[in-house]
């Protein structure tokens, strides 16, 4: 259930009509594996003052996204 909802980002009603549960059962399963996860050593994210200590060289990409307009024959 957790994963078909972090995989394809199906709606919790879609979820609950699948497994045939009601949508806050599903919602409150979900939630429970995610905050699970969160605290698990393995999924945790070095901190800010880790990130500032490393001496790791950041490689930045920018992506230029805006519109103009062009003319339409």
């Amino acid at each position: 259930m957790a994963l078909e909802y972090m995989r394809e980002y199906r709606t919790y009603f879609h979820i609950s009509k699948s497994y045939g549960v009601s949508e806050s059962s599903s919602y409150k399963t979900i939630k429970w594996i995610e905050d699970t996860l969160v605290k698990h050593p393995t999924f945790a994210l070095p901190g800010r003052k880790a990130l500032l200590k490393s001496d790791m060289e950041y490689e930045l990409i920018l992506v230029d996204a805006s519109e103009s307009p062009c003319e339409r024959p």
